[in-house]
């Protein structure tokens, strides 16, 4: 017999997913010990694991699954057949409406015209910066630009000037960082600009002598001129999120960390290895963060009460990784990690500087 351990391991489904499967009387196992309550699967049910596992990742319901796997006990192919023939049908019905919605939104896109992400070049603008907090600003979002190739408009940090203020911004989707830093010189219109990942890398190098630097942006070039040294480039020729919309979060409940304790925690603590696909097509352990009433931050267990539970408390799903890139970004001994509901993103603010934060996508754990 295999344990759960094992199981998950050959058939790339999670422990804490084999447990849900058994809860929910999908893939039960052949023994469970009676004092540890330790589960032990038969080495067929190997196969019956690898097939759940390739059938939820093409995203087929439970329900449709039980009568799968139980056709595929029985050795009704038929059966099996007909099933794995309407779900694609569904999901080829779900594809076609998807196509049509996203064929008019297209259209309203085009008759919009939206000045604040046009990708047209952006006016001159030439500022001072010092450079201790530009190179502050950078480290606090680089963890944050997206390497999806799928898109480039990610790949680079916003600068966005307006007044006297330089704030730069990065955003994987599932994740977004914003910082701020003081800037000189600019009375012109609001400008904005997407440095490419290599060029905001290079800019970064040239700000370790403090002092001020001086940021050129004229037409597509962009230059960061500090001394007698510089780091140019061109910017992306795409489009950029208006991040403002995006971090209008709710306000919710706060709880000031002490960061070493909670990257601790985080690190040591329990984990749900993710069965999902869908952030780049990379598989991520997941954190469950509990803030307690006394305003203290805890990692959840996998078993503290289920899913349904951690709904009800308020409890927040994120991608381990993500969390211990944004506290470490967050450069400070403390931070203020800001709850809202389950579905709603993770804050993370410097408490010096709040308009500094991370923003950190929830994880649905419902299967």
């Amino acid at each position: 017999m295999r344990s759960i351990g094992e199981l998950a391991r050959d058939s790339g489904l999670g422990v804490s997913a084999l447990r849900f499967y058994d809860r929910a009387g999908v893939l039960v196992p052949a023994w469970v010990d009676p004092l540890s309550g330790y589960r032990w699967y038969d080495a067929e049910q190997l196969d019956e694991a690898r097939l759940l596992a390739r059938l939820r990742g093409a995203g087929m319901p439970l329900a449709d699954i039980r009568l799968v796997l139980a056709g595929w006990s029985g050795q009704d192919t038929d059966l099996v057949r007909q099933l794995l023939a309407a779900h694609l049908r569904r999901l080829e019905r779900t594809l076609s409406d998807a196509r049509v919605e996203f064929s008019a939104v297209r259209a309203l896109l085009e008759r919009r015209e939206n000045p604040m992400t046009s990708s047209s070049a952006p006016a001159a603008a030439r500022l001072a910066v010092p450079a201790p907090e530009l190179a502050a600003a950078l480290d606090a979002v680089r963890f944050a630009v997206s390497t999806d190739p799928e898109l480039p408009m990610l790949g680079g940090v916003l600068f966005d000037i307006e007044d006297a203020a330089l704030r730069v911004v990065a955003t994987d989707r599932y994740r977004m960082a914003v910082a701020q830093a003081a800037a000189a010189g600019h009375d012109g219109p609001r400008t904005q600009v997407v440095v490419p990942s290599p060029l905001a890398d290079a800019m970064r190098a040239l700000l370790n002598d403090g002092g001020s630097v001086r940021l050129t942006v004229d037409g597509d070039r962009v230059t960061l001129e500090a001394g007698d040294r510089q780091a140019a480039g061109r910017r992306l020729d795409h489009d950029f999120p208006d991040y403002r919309r995006l971090v209008r979060v709710p306000a919710g409940r706060r709880a000031l960390v002490d960061v070493a304790a909670l990257r601790a925690a985080v690190e040591a603590g329990p984990v749900r290895a993710s069965e999902v696909r869908d952030q780049d097509g990379v598989s991520f352990d997941i954190v469950v963060l509990s803030l307690a009433g006394d305003g203290t931050v805890r990692v959840v267990a996998d078993g503290d009460g289920g899913a349904e539970a951690r709904t009800d408390t308020g409890d927040v799903a994120v991608n381990r990784d993500f969390l211990l890139h944004a506290l470490a970004a967050g450069a400070r001994d403390r931070l203020i990690l800001e709850f809202g509901a389950p579905t709603a993103p993770v804050a993370i603010r410097r408490p010096d500087a709040e308009d500094t934060l991370s923003l950190l996508m929830p994880v649905r754990l419902e299967d």
